[in-house]
């Protein structure tokens, strides 16, 4: 029937949500942890074996970085601006470790800050790089082992020169800078051939990862932002490239430009080779799925003899900041991920950041969000308000069609029909509002989860952090007591059968408990749009029932 357009639409309200719930289980459970064994002291380490390189057709792919020394301080130089302090493995120049210095991995606790990359503890998760071609240094399973080259710059802390000479006395240095007050890691390889013989080189980039994920980043009945890799090409912006996918084929495109990255919970690694090369991303996945790579790997550059030539790489180790990320490489802000919602989550995360901006408080600034969406939507609303007071006004009416004719629905409906017609009202003039208003809330849903600057957020008094559940569960009853408010300002249809009316009043409920796990920042933004919606709506139906009463006089 017409009028149960009404109950049809707030039963899909909590449809949606659990199917939103669904999706994310199935797209987004964690995997199996792995088990993090005892700490291992580097420098209890006994001598390793050289690092193993296993072959992909001419191109070598490195799997692990055994050092051959047997003390750390022999084998790490560690760098660091005010973002971000990275460690260097001097076999191979690979970036071992990273520490966000921003970024607690607690809230309230200043230590242990994040750890985006590692080598230790369980982990695998390192940003490799390297050199390819006759005598590079990793054009053999024996990986070149760096000398570093001592600083002659006073108090530099965020660059260091990595040395190398092949037998046929080619130079190879690789250096690493970290760009003041970001989250970017320049690596430059400079060749300089003294030899009378032109040599050709390329670069490649990539991550070796595991599949670990981090329970502590979920919202709810163990739900997870993405975890896996992502790339892009010229032809798709952004692609993401799940451990499953990995596991079913091998990814590899070509492409001028592009990118790389392995994504999670508001943090990104990513690499961004030269844009103006032609770049070839694939993917391997090694020992089942212990480790899995994706890489990209540059076009060959010419080096002429007795000539010195640069190649440059930029590593970036950081939160998913949509600005920085927009700068660096096209399509990378998009790892900020707000699904097929993006062209409403982009508008309200601009709304979100210019509010608070001024507020200087997330909460308020979602607050603020509430109400211009909620003015923006004010014609349609208004209309949906106005339908709900008429119906309502009719309910004695349909009342006693419903006694006139019984359980001949075909007859009720006509008479129903001809009502509506006379009494100029739309009973599906209450749907398309709250049909409008649903991709909101999913999209504003998809800008807290993966909005970095929520998290670790307070509102005021026991919200600590909007990107988390309320811990005392008060929003999402608050939020519950609001909705069932609203229900009991909607026209109930007279024709609506008991089981039906029963649903609907278990409706607050189911989602007072879908809303228990939902980032406290979503729920206060469905409990301040709910009670300004009844604010609004009783406006208006006192406003329709002065104008009926007006009419009888």
């Amino acid at each position: 029937m017409l009028e149960s357009s009404r109950g049809f639409l707030l039963l899909a309200l909590g449809f949606i949500t659990f199917l939103l719930y669904q999706t994310w289980q199935e797209e987004n459970a964690p995997q199996q942890a792995l088990k993090t064994p005892n700490p291992v002291i580097q420098s209890d380490l006994p001598p390793a074996e050289p690092s193993e390189i296993k072959s992909d057709g001419d191109i070598p792919v490195v799997t692990n970085n055994k050092t051959t020394s047997t003390t750390a301080e022999q084998s790490y130089v560690s760098l660091h601006n005010d973002s971000v302090e990275i460690k260097i493995d001097t076999l191979g120049g690979d970036v071992v470790e990273a520490k966000l210095l921003k970024f607690n991995q607690k809230l309230n606790q200043p230590e242990p800050k994040v750890v985006l990359l590692s080598n230790s503890n369980g982990r695998n998760f390192v940003a490799k790089s390297g050199l390819l071609g006759n005598g590079a240094p990793d054009a053999t399973a024996q990986r070149a082992t760096y000398q570093v080259v001592p600083n002659t710059e006073a108090g530099s802390q965020n660059k260091v020169t990595l040395k190398w000479v092949n037998d046929s006395g080619v130079e190879f240095y690789k250096i690493f800078e970290l760009i003041e007050h970001t989250y970017q890691v320049k690596v430059t390889y400079r060749v300089n051939n003294k030899t009378d013989n032109a040599l050709n080189f390329k670069v490649f980039n990539q991550f070796n990862r595991d599949r670990f994920v981090n329970t502590e980043s979920n919202s709810g009945f163990g739900l997870q932002a993405y975890t896996g890799a992502a790339y892009s090409t010229s032809e798709s912006r952004y692609e993401k490239y799940e451990f499953d996918d990995m596991d079913e084929k091998d990814l590899n495109v070509s492409t001028k430009g592009g990118w790389i990255a392995y994504l999670q919970h508001y943090f990104v690694a990513a690499w961004v080779p030269d844009q103006e090369s032609v770049n070839e991303i694939s993917t391997i996945v090694l020992n089942q799925g212990e480790v899995s790579i994706i890489r990209v790997i540059q076009q060959w550059v010419n080096v002429g003899a007795q000539a010195e030539k640069e190649m440059t790489s930029t590593l970036y180790l950081g939160p998913k900041d949509q600005e920085s990320l927009e700068q660096l490489a096209d399509g990378l802000d998009l790892t900020v991920d707000y699904s097929f919602l993006w062209w409403i989550g982009q508008p309200l995360f601009w709304l979100l950041t210019t509010f608070q901006g001024f507020v200087v408080n997330w909460g308020l600034a979602i607050i603020l969000v509430t109400i211009t969406v909620k003015i923006c939507l004010y014609p349609l609303a208004n209309a949906q308000y106005r339908s709900f007071a008429k119906m309502r006004m009719l309910q004695p009416k349909l009342q006693q069609l419903k006694e006139r004719f019984g359980d001949d629905r075909q007859k009720m409906s006509m008479a129903m029909m001809e009502m509506y017609k006379k009494e100029k009202v739309n009973p599906m003039g209450g749907c398309l509002p709250l049909l409008i208003q649903m991709p909101v809330f999913l999209a504003l849903y998809w800008v807290l989860m993966e909005s970095y600057e929520i998290r670790h957020a307070p509102l005021i008094f026991w919200i600590h952090d909007l990107s988390a559940k309320d811990p005392l569960f008060i929003l999402p009853v608050l939020m519950g007591i609001s909705m069932w408010g609203m229900q009991k300002l909607q026209p109930t249809a007279a024709t609506m059968d008991p089981m039906q009316q029963k649903i609907m009043q278990f409706l607050p409920i189911m989602m007072t408990a879908f809303m228990a796990f939902f980032p406290s920042g979503l729920v206060l933004y469905w409990l301040v749009n709910n009670v300004l919606s009844i604010t609004q709506q009783l406006y208006i139906t006192n406003k329709i029932e002065k104008e009926y009463a007006n009419k009888k006089k």
